[in-house]
């Protein structure tokens, strides 16, 4: 009897709808995956289209020097740097450079000290912009080749005086680097680390 209890049973009607409902929910489930796919591919475009068009703005830049306190920075390319923006510039070609740098030294980076119209003065071995003392020169780099005194007077429009606070920075304090101007300016960075 207990044999005819379970013919009785409702389950096998349920077990006779259940391919039904198991091929609707496998449809759903394809449709859930290829709808997560388009998404998943809409995303990853809009991602490549973002990051290509922060790096037509933008660069990464690893400073492998000492002169300034960060080592690494988010350059925001052909922006006009402001006073005390770390500023990325192209330094001149000349044979001092490219013997302390090599001949492809890639950009310096610096502060902004002085916008166009400072006043640079040398008050001895030390430099003044408008007024305050922000840099002492030295007369030898630190390999024993002589260095110039850098620019005096107002700074030229579209220049701008560099330096950073370390005691051995090779910036606008030496003739060999001068201003940085607006054709060699390649943007103003952001420090990350």
């Amino acid at each position: 009897m207990a044999s005819n209890a379970t013919s009785l049973d409702p389950i096998p009607s349920e077990r006779a709808v259940r391919p039904d409902a198991l091929a609707r929910r496998v449809l759903f489930t394809k449709r859930v995956r290829q709808w997560s796919a388009v998404a998943l591919m809409a995303v990853a475009w809009a991602s490549y289209n973002t990051i290509s068009d922060w790096q037509k703005h933008n660069a990464f830049l690893i400073n492998a020097s000492d002169s300034l306190p960060n080592w690494a920075f988010f350059v925001h390319l052909h922006h006009t740097p402001a006073k005390d923006d770390y500023v990325f510039f192209a330094p001149p070609a000349n044979p001092l450079v490219r013997r302390h740098f090599g001949p492809d030294s890639g950009p310096f980076g610096k502060r902004v000290i002085g916008m166009p119209g400072a006043l640079v003065e040398h008050r001895g071995s030390d430099v003044y912009v408008d007024g305050i003392r922000v840099a002492h020169m030295k007369p030898f780099t630190r390999t024993g080749e002589p260095l110039t005194p850098g620019p005096v007077g107002r700074v030229p429009r579209g220049c701008y005086y560099v330096g950073t606070p370390h005691p051995d920075g090779f910036d606008s304090r030496y003739a060999e680097i001068g201003f940085a101007c607006a054709n060699q300016v390649i943007g103003t960075g952001t420090p990350i680390l």
